[in-house]
C-alpha cells in the first residue's frame, strides 16, 4: 500500500456473479478513458475468482459481511485500512446505504452512486437513475464512469430518442488460457472424460427461482441429441442444482455431472472450454457470455432488455408472452409457458444454425 496521492478508483461491486460480470464493461470503459489508473473493487467472498479473470482490476478487498448483514465494525475496520490507498474516487453500484459506508469511512473525495436509500452525504454525487435512458444494468453501471455529471445528466439512448448517446459498451471478457484449462480439467480428473472435441455444457439452474429454469425433461432431451451426435455433454451448476442435475443424468446417463463439484474458477475454464453452452437467465449465463463459447440464453420470468448476455456468439430465445415478463420466482399462473413453449427441437435447431454462421 502506498501513501502517495493516486488517480486511483475503488468500486464497491455488486453482490451478484451475473451482475459483477457486468461490472467488467465499467472497469474497460474507466480503463479506456485512463489507461494507466489503477481500479481496486470491493466485492462478496467469492468476487475474487472472477476478478482476477478481468486484468484492469489491480487488486479485490473481501467485504467482510453476509447478504444483507450491516456490520458496521467490520465495514469501518475496512474502511480504515482503505484510506491509505489515497483513491480519488469510489463508484457504488449498489444503491443501499450500507454500500456507500466503507468509502465515506475511507474519506475517498468523490464519492459517486445513484440515488438510494438514505445516502446523502455518504455519497457526494448522487445520481439520479433514469429507468428509460439507461433500461439495461450494463448501460447504468457503464455511465457511471463519466466523471462529469452534467455529461451524465445528458445520456439517452437512439430507442428513446432524448439526450446523447449513452458510453460506448465494451462486453466482458474474462481470461481463461488453454494452460487454465487444461488445468482444472487435470484438477477434476476429467482427462480423458470430458474437454476435447466437441463440448455442449448445460447450465440448468437459476439462483431466482423455478419461473427462470427450463425443465430438466427439456435439457435431458436436448442432452440426448448431441450424445448420440458424438458430443460431449456436461452438466455445471452449484450444489444448489445437484438435484435438477441428477434428474437430467437419470433420462441422459452419459452426461457428466459437474455440478457442486467446481469452483467459480474452475467454471469459468469449464465454459470457455465449451463449444456450446445452454443456460438459463443466470450468473453462469454471463460468464458465459464472456468467454469465446457460444451461448444459447433461455428467458422465462425476466427480460433479456434488462440483462441480456453480453456476447456477440449469444442467441437470446425468448418467448415474450403476454404476461411476460412478470419477474416472479415461481409462476404466478402456475403454468410456466414462458419457458414449456421453448421446446428441445427449437434449441437444437438454434444451436445448429448458430453454429453455421459462425464456422
Amino acid at each position: 500500500m502506498t501513501d502517495q496521492p493516486s488517480d486511483a478508483i475503488l468500486v464497491v461491486g455488486p453482490g451478484w456473479v451475473g451482475d459483477m460480470v457486468m461490472a467488467q464493461s465499467l472497469f474497460r470503459a474507466l480503463k479506456r478513458e485512463a489507461p494507466d489508473r489503477a481500479i481496486d473493487v470491493i466485492a462478496p467472498s467469492w468476487g475474487q475468482a472472477l476478478l482476477e479473470r478481468m486484468p484492469e482490476v489491480r487488486h479485490t478487498f473481501t467485504l467482510p459481511v453476509a447478504h444483507g448483514e450491516l456490520g458496521l465494525i467490520r465495514r469501518w475496520r475496512l474502511g480504515q485500512a482503505l484510506k491509505r490507498l489515497l483513491h480519488a474516487r469510489a463508484i457504488v453500484l449498489p444503491r443501499s446505504a450500507k454500500a456507500a459506508l466503507i468509502p465515506w469511512i475511507a474519506r475517498i473525495p468523490k464519492r459517486t452512486g445513484y440515488l438510494g436509500e438514505h445516502r446523502y452525504g455518504l455519497l457526494n454525487d448522487i445520481r439520479p437513475l433514469n429507468r428509460e435512458r439507461t433500461y439495461r444494468t450494463v448501460d447504468r453501471f457503464v455511465a457511471l464512469a463519466e466523471s462529469n455529471a452534467s455529461k451524465f445528466a445528458q445520456f439517452g439512448t437512439a430507442q428513446f430518442g432524448t439526450g446523447t448517446n449513452p458510453p460506448p459498451i465494451e462486453p466482458p471478457q474474462l481470461i481463461s488460457s488453454s494452460d487454465q484449462q487444461q488445468a482444472t480439467l487435470a484438477a477434476l480428473g476429467l482427462n480423458g472424460r470430458f474437454g476435447t472435441g466437441t463440448i455442449l455444457t448445460l447450465c440448468p439452474g437459476a439462483e431466482y427461482g423455478p419461473a427462470k429454469r427450463w425443465p430438466a425433461g427439456y435439457f435431458a432431451a436436448l442432452a440426448r441429441e448431441y450424445l448420440e451426435r458424438g458430443w460431449q455433454v456436461g452438466l455445471l451448476g452449484s450444489d444448489k442444482d445437484s438435484e435438477l442435475a441428477q434428474a437430467i443424468a437419470s433420462e441422459a446417463p452419459e452426461v457428466i455431472d459437474l455440478t457442486g463439484e467446481t469452483t467459480l474458477s474452475q467454471a469459468i475454464d469449464l465454459l470457455a472450454a465449451s463449444t456450446v453452452v445452454v443456460t438459463n437467465d443466470s450468473g453462469l449465463m454471463h460468464i458465459a457470455a464472456a468467454t469465446p463459447a457460444s451461448v444459447i440464453a433461455l428467458y422465462g420470468s425476466s427480460d433479456p432488455q434488462y440483462t441480456p448476455p453480453l456476447s456477440h456468439h449469444a442467441t437470446v430465445i425468448y418467448r415474450g408472452l403476454e404476461c411476460s415478463p412478470c419477474f416472479e420466482r415461481y409462476c404466478p399462473l402456475g403454468h410456466l409457458n414462458c419457458l414449456r413453449g421453448i421446446t428441445p427441437d427449437y434449441v437444437t435447431h438454434t444451436i445448429d444454425q448458430q453454429l453455421s454462421q459462425l464456422s
